[in-house]
């Protein structure tokens, strides 16, 4: 069994390589939609030179070390092993508890459904923008209020990278942002560069039943949700076309239109696609809309039935980004199953938890050992070192961010989590996080100054 597991994850580490390599790199001039309006203005902190000893160590990359050390310097891991040997640097004691590379969420709504401030009607909430079925020239990041309680939530449970994407209401939702969940007065001081730019569709449940709406003007149905799909590439093809014979001096440059734009970005390869999909008929049906139009989706998000349909998902080299046990809470969930993400694994398909929740956010090493703990009970045995990998070096390969980070390896930025126990029992606490060498969380002082407002009056605010 243990053999069929490595196998797999050998197969979908290689799947998630094989994502698009974004085209600006091999152009002359970028493209309009490699355009960034909202430069990142994200500071990384002072690091602190640190060596961890005595941990047991998940590495990421599919190794465990006990009695580990892990070295850090200048903002990067310099060594991983045992007896590591640097004086002068500070040392802390890790034996008894483990380190792992810092968790990492690929579906967040932090800073968009804020609360206190959001009430059942989202009047408060900028998650969707409900405009139109088609709203792909919108930024989530324009909306992101950074002052979030949920942020310092994640942190301080050993998230240290997370992707903010918009709502799943249209059919073309818009563009993500991935952030460090840092205090900052605006998102560009938490905004992360170096990643692939994100970009939110939806099918289903959630777009047709908005369309179904006199007012609005989206389909009403499934197969009008695909048809919006095509309709929406077939156009963004020709203006790509369009665009290229201008740039070789044989056409006249069509009026800017930023939709179109973004969508000829996704056939360019230099977007990937996030797709919130739940039913086997609609993830293959996106699928195939995908090959049509020769571009791949990145992700499938929630995919509560993406373990009927394995063999499709592997081919096309699309992730699955799951929950553990979230069941039953709309009509195209009632198939979902616990054991999913072990049941990918073992079929070679990339798998990786996401939240969705800045509840679940705050616990995705729990969801990995819930989802794992129900795939031992039906004979799929996923050891930590490779459940580990779902929170951490899929996600980063997903966002693009592999070579940065996800794994302790030498060179990596140092974003890792301390452990008070294994990361995936219920009693474990994170000691220290870690973000670039820094210490971002420390559960033995109370944090400092900026507080948010949101704070005010709630038990513990400092």
């Amino acid at each position: 069994m243990m053999k069929r597991v490595r196998a797999a994850a050998v197969f979908a580490t290689a799947a998630l390589l094989t994502l698009p390599v974004p085209a600006t790199a091999q152009r002359a001039a970028a493209a309009p939609w490699q355009e960034n309006p909202y430069p990142s203005t994200y500071r990384a902190p002072t690091p602190e030179d640190q060596l961890l000893r005595g941990a047991t160590i998940l590495d990421g990359a599919g190794k465990r070390i006990d009695g580990g050390d892990v070295l850090v310097r200048a903002g990067k891991i310099v060594a991983v092993g045992k007896g590591l040997v640097n004086p002068g640097v500070r040392e802390v004691d890790a034996r008894g508890r483990w380190v792992t590379p810092g968790v990492i969420d690929v579906h967040s709504h932090d800073g968009t459904f804020v609360r206190p401030l959001s009430d059942p009607d989202r009047e408060a909430s900028d998650v969707s923008d409900l405009s139109s079925a088609n709203v792909a020239d919108t930024w989530i990041e324009t909306a992101v209020n950074s002052q979030d309680t949920s942020f310092d939530r994640a942190l301080s449970n050993g998230v240290t990278t997370m992707q903010i994407l918009p709502g799943s209401t249209p059919i073309f939702a818009g563009r993500s942002v991935v952030v460090k969940p840092i205090r900052a007065s605006t998102v560009w001081g938490m905004k992360v560069t170096g990643n692939t730019q994100g970009f939110k569709m939806a099918c289903g449940e959630n777009p047709k039943s908005w369309g179904a709406e006199s007012e609005n003007d989206g389909p009403t149905s499934r197969q009008g949700v695909i048809a919006y799909m095509r309709q929406g590439f077939i156009n963004a093809r020709a203006y790509k076309l369009s665009l290229e014979k201008a740039r070789l001096g044989t056409g006249e440059a069509p009026p800017r239109d930023l939709k179109l734009e973004t969508l000829a970005g996704i056939l360019a390869g230099d977007i990937r696609v996030h797709l919130h999909c739940y039913r086997a008929n609609d993830i293959a049906g996106a699928l195939a809309l995908a090959k049509e139009f020769g571009f791949r989706i990145a992700a499938i998000h929630h995919a509560t039935e993406a373990y009927k349909i394995p063999a499709l998902m592997r081919e096309a080299g699309t992730c699955a980004a799951v929950w553990a046990d979230w069941w039953g809470f709309k009509m195209e969930a009632q198939d979902a199953i616990r054991a999913e993400a072990p049941m990918l694994e073992r079929a070679g398909v990339c798998v990786m938890m996401h939240s969705d929740s800045p509840a679940d956010g705050q616990r995705l090493n729990i969801a990995a050992a819930k989802a794992a703990g129900a795939g031992r009970r039906i004979g799929i045995d996923i050891p930590p070192e490779q459940m580990i990998r779902w929170i951490t070096s899929n996600p980063a390969r997903l966002l693009g961010l592999d070579k940065h980070v996800g794994i302790l390896a030498p060179g990596y930025e140092a974003d890792l989590v301390l452990w008070s126990a294994s990361p995936f029992s219920i009693y474990a606490e994170p000691d220290l996080v870690m973000i670039g060498g820094a210490v971002a969380w420390d559960r033995t002082k109370p944090r400092g100054e900026p507080v948010s407002d949101f704070e005010l009056g709630r038990k513990g605010a400092k």
